[in-house]
């Protein structure tokens, strides 16, 4: 039975948590997690605006372990369910945190069973912690090995028609490449860390992060270099025109709590 829709940006055919179980069997047969998590928040800031412009939720042990403690314990039974709980955790994490910006959240590709059923779960959380749609990103790691590239493009499609935003990490690093982009422009690219590190004294590094950033601009995508470690890096990568940045020189993940920005660490390109 639907239920009336509060917001108009949910899908007139939202269906709430309680009547997907019949339409996605994996998720509603998968075993329980039998094991806790919760997520640190790390700023994604903007040095143009000298402002954050998103926070990524990063999966934490219910104690603030690393992420491999959780994700050592994600298997093919429970993977459907982890993810659907992963994002209703941050979901929930970020309202009651009160933030305002964006939140990014990581998502399992292969756990996707049919996105139009398991997208439904996180328009609930987003309905009932009273936090925007358009204030989600979804963010999915170019190293994951996707089988069936246009596929996946049609669920990131998915993702955008329902309001989301999409991104892919670590851009560069993995399987995906120029080829996912062929079939799905996503709003947001993140340049993997591993050309970001020692950018400023790398000329091959410099004049790959180069092509990447006139490439996005092509096709108007923003640019997201991430783990950027020290002030020369930042530097190099706003002179090359990208101005969201993510990194230990900014904000180190913040465990169930808003992040402090270090101020002297936006002052590139001044």
């Amino acid at each position: 039975m639907k239920v009336p829709i509060l917001n108009p940006s949910f899908p007139q055919d939202f269906i709430p948590l309680e009547g997907t179980a019949q339409d996605c069997t994996d998720c509603a047969n998968a075993e329980r997690l039998g094991f806790q998590f919760d997520y640190a928040y790390q700023p994604i800031v903007d040095l143009a605006r000298h402002e954050v412009f998103a926070h990524e939720a990063l999966v934490r042990g219910p104690n603030g372990e690393g992420a491999a403690t959780v994700l050592s314990q994600v298997n093919d039974l429970n993977r459907y369910r982890f993810d659907q709980a992963c994002r209703v955790k941050a979901i929930k994490g970020a309202s009651e945190l009160g933030m305002q910006q964006p939140i990014s959240i990581n998502f399992l590709p292969n756990a996707i069973y049919k996105p139009e059923v398991c997208i439904r779960t996180t328009l609930e959380a987003a309905r009932a912690h009273a936090f925007p749609i358009e204030n989600i990103i979804f963010e999915v790691t170019e190293g994951e090995r996707i089988e069936d590239g246009k596929w996946f493009a049609s669920v990131l499609r998915h993702y955008r028609s329902c309001g989301f935003k999409t991104a892919i990490d670590d851009f560069g690093a993995g399987y995906a490449g120029l080829k996912l982009l062929a079939d799905f422009q996503p709003d947001i690219i993140k340049i993997d860390m591993d050309l970001v590190r020692n950018v400023d004294t790398s000329r091959a590094r410099q004049a790959i992060v180069r092509s990447m950033v006139v490439l996005c601009q092509d096709m108007g995508i923003q640019v997201i270099a991430e783990g950027i470690e020290s002030p020369q890096e930042r530097d190099f990568l706003y002179d090359a025109g990208i101005h969201l940045m993510q990194g230990y020189l900014f904000a180190r993940p913040a465990f169930k709590a808003v992040a402090g920005l270090d101020p002297a660490a936006l002052r590139a390109g001044h």
